[in-house]
């Protein structure tokens, strides 16, 4: 085994107890070179050309980016301390509030003995802010400062960002390895099997859902309505109402539904009423977007992540069921609740900081054997994936499959859909599971 066998392209994946056992970063680098070629077999890695990463010449920073999610402190304390333990690298920066911390010199220099407790805190304390990236902007600063590994934390649009920075820098011809930890509280992130912060997140969720199960008993034809994150995914309105099993009613934007007529949902929230005397809705935020565009004018405004500003469903499907039983001369009684941020703001729990340490572990153990990547577990093991990969297309609830045909027996509720809705989500699917067309700049592809 040479230097040169830095230079090959190889199927990886990643082998964390032989890695993290007691021994130099020369033995460390050697193992990993010998298992490098066995297991993920969707993918090619493509090594920084040259790079053969000594713990004194390391210069490393940390960057946490987009919104919070349960879990960032936990990958940024990991990150600082298998860097210092393993590898025994001093040299490690964070990056103040997301990308624009780059050229706004908003750098700390941060030690195993500075993040030693943040696990137990919500947020992250590097900070974190939407858009403010600029390519060139933000590697000019890398290469100014000398940094050679960039480890970015974030969602789909900030690997999309990182993925830029990782095309600019081979275009330079500089020595950096840029590492990728994806993150998103809708776990809608393609390839991985699960996002770091969504078990936190469900079960924070249940919260909510027990607190709007109290209520909605409490009254006389009581609605507890709970919203929950999910802009285009319905995942942590699914595995919450699948967990909890006290709600009567799960809408996300996966599934159509409509409001009036026979097999409408006023008409099915009628029926439990009158059956049960209470009932719990979840709704995921980007659930009937299209409905409400119908009665209320959409706004065409975007976010800073470029990500359009939906409208509020969860306050229009309270107007809506009220009026109806108004008009049907029904006393009834509707709580709205809207946890989003302090779901978002939580620590961690025991599962997710498992799965938080081995995520950081295995983008430490990547970025030193010179390569840049996603990391993330895939079928049950941690890979390391193309940036493209990740970004090109979006997990979804697929309502052809048995968790969501489980959650419709576990609610009693009606699929909403027509015959229509259920070929189109069908045909969705497999042009889904199409595999993506090959990249177009230095990203090699598995033949």
């Amino acid at each position: 085994l040479t230097r040169t066998h830095y230079k090959t392209t190889q199927h990886i994946q990643l082998s964390s107890n032989i890695l993290s056992m007691k021994m130099t970063p020369y033995h460390k680098r050697l193992l990993f070179k010998r298992i490098a070629a066995g297991g993920f077999t969707s993918v090619v890695l493509d090594p920084v050309r040259g790079v053969n990463f000594e713990s004194d010449e390391v210069k490393a920073c940390i960057v946490s980016c987009g919104g919070l999610c349960p879990g960032l402190n936990t990958v940024i304390r990991e990150l600082v301390c298998g860097l210092a333990h393993m590898y025994n690298v001093n040299n490690i920066f964070g990056i103040q509030n997301g990308y624009k911390g780059f050229y706004s010199s908003n750098y700390v220099a941060i030690t195993p003995k500075t993040v030693n407790d943040i696990h137990k805190r919500g947020g992250t304390v590097l900070g974190t802010s939407r858009g403010g990236h600029d390519t060139k902007k933000i590697v000019d600063n890398i290469q100014d400062r000398g940094i050679n590994q960039v480890y970015i934390i974030g969602g789909d649009g900030t690997q999309k960002g990182a993925y830029e920075i990782y095309k600019e820098i081979r275009k330079r011809g500089l020595k950096v390895a840029v590492a990728g930890v994806p993150k998103t509280i809708d776990n809608d992130i393609a390839i991985i099997d699960k996002s770091f912060g969504f078990d936190s997140a469900v079960e924070e969720a249940q919260r909510a859902i027990n607190s709007a199960h109290v209520e909605a008993c409490s009254a006389e034809n009581g609605i507890g309505l709970v919203k929950l994150m999910g802009r285009y995914s319905g995942f942590i309105a699914m595995y919450a109402t699948l967990a909890s099993r006290d709600v009567d009613c799960c809408l996300i934007p996966e599934s159509p539904f409509y409001m009036d007529g026979e097999g409408g949902l006023l008409q099915y929230v009628e029926r439990r009423l009158k059956e049960n005397k209470h009932m719990v809705i979840v709704v995921a935020e980007g659930a009937g977007q299209d409905i409400i565009a119908k009665s209320i004018p959409a706004s065409d405004q975007l976010d800073a992540s470029g990500n359009k500003l939906l409208l509020d469903i969860g306050l229009w499907l309270t107007h809506k069921i009220k009026d109806h039983f108004k008009s049907k001369k029904m006393e009834m009684t509707i709580k709205y609740i809207d946890p989003t941020y302090m779901i978002r703001a939580i620590p961690s729990n025991a599962a997710d900081n498992v799965y938080c340490t081995l995520l950081a572990h295995s983008a430490i153990h990547g970025a030193m054997a010179g390569y840049s990547f996603t990391v993330g577990m895939v079928n049950g093991r941690h890979a390391y994936i193309p940036f493209y990969r990740v970004t090109s297309t979006r997990n979804k609830v697929k309502i052809t499959d048995r968790m969501w045909a489980r959650l419709l027996s576990s609610t009693n509720q009606p699929s909403f859909l027509r015959q229509k809705d259920i070929d189109e989500a069908r045909e969705a699917d497999r042009l889904t599971n199409k595999p993506p067309l090959p990249p177009v700049a230095n990203q090699n592809v598995a033949k």
